[in-house]
């Protein structure tokens, strides 16, 4: 029995992509490098995706956000009790992001040219996680202002944290540093509230 399952459909073949494009980048993830990781001839991506490259990755962006919103953006927009649901958001970026071995796609698309071509998808994403989590702070009793400066310093700091982890192949920098975002933000709101 074969280790890789077949894939029946566009849905099916997201996360395979998705990886590709972590590991090769949009410009070097070929049809042949896109092909072999999901398994698919080149016919039958072309079938699932008529827009060829673009639509795949436009199509991972979608699944990615996807994620983002049920995860992390909605619970930060609609916060109860903002300590819990920063740190799950630190959980969950920690859990998604695999302690920083895991390339943020949305986050290398906007370093490189083939980002230009994603570049309102970037930064929809971006502005959305700060701005939930800007107002998760406030909820939390943060001047508007500081919220809006920690969400930025925190966002920023996941980032880099994750390429800081991968060039340096040591995911414990990756947990040290989002350790300290989480305690910064959570002493905002501690002595805020």
């Amino acid at each position: 029995m074969s280790s890789k399952r077949a894939l029946t459909d566009r849905e099916s073949a997201l996360p395979a992509l998705a990886e590709a494009f972590r590991e090769h980048g949009f410009e070097g993830a070929t049809l042949a490098t896109l092909s072999k990781a999901t398994g698919l001839g080149k016919g039958s991506l072309y079938n699932f995706f008529p827009g060829g490259k673009e639509e795949m990755m436009e199509a991972v962006l979608e699944n990615i956000d996807g994620w983002f919103v049920d995860v992390i953006f909605s619970p930060l927009e609609h916060a109860v009790d903002p300590a819990a649901a920063i740190t799950a958001m630190f959980d969950d970026v920690t859990a998604y992001f695999r302690s920083g071995r895991r390339v943020c796609i949305v986050g290398s698309l906007g370093l490189n040219s083939a980002g230009e071509a994603f570049s309102v998808r970037v930064k929809e994403y971006f502005a959305r996680w700060i701005s939930a989590l800007a107002h998760c702070l406030e909820v939390g009793g943060a001047p508007p202002a500081l919220a809006l400066d920690l969400a930025e310093e925190a966002v920023s700091g996941i980032q880099g944290a994750i390429v800081l982890a991968r060039a340096l192949g040591d995911d414990t920098s990756f947990q040290r540093v989002v350790r300290r975002l989480q305690s910064t933000l959570l002493d905002a709101i501690g002595h805020c509230g």
